[in-house]
């Protein structure tokens, strides 16, 4: 596997130096929020699944049909899943 080769010219002005310096600390501190968010919902379901004795999976699930709103997907995609398995493996 090779690395493609590409010409990067420097970048000398001074104000573009600044604004791409810019760009990429806000992408870095944006990147710190995005793990400080994931650690965060994995500790909340890993509390709720203690309290509730639910398995942590069913609730990650749950949380991410409510953000997409797609619950009727999910159990068409389920409903065709259990024919089909039970069609070929049972």
């Amino acid at each position: 596997m090779s690395i493609e080769q590409m010409s990067v010219n420097a970048i000398v002005n001074p104000e573009d130096q600044k604004k791409l310096l810019s760009v990429i600390k806000n992408c870095s501190d944006s990147l710190v929020r995005i793990a400080a968010e994931r650690d965060f919902m994995k500790e909340e379901i890993k509390e709720i699944s203690k309290q509730l004795e639910i398995p942590k999976r069913l609730i990650t699930k749950m949380v991410k049909v409510y953000y997409k709103q797609n619950y009727d997907e999910e159990v068409a995609v389920q409903d065709q899943f259990q024919t089909l398995y039970e069609s070929i493996v049972k």
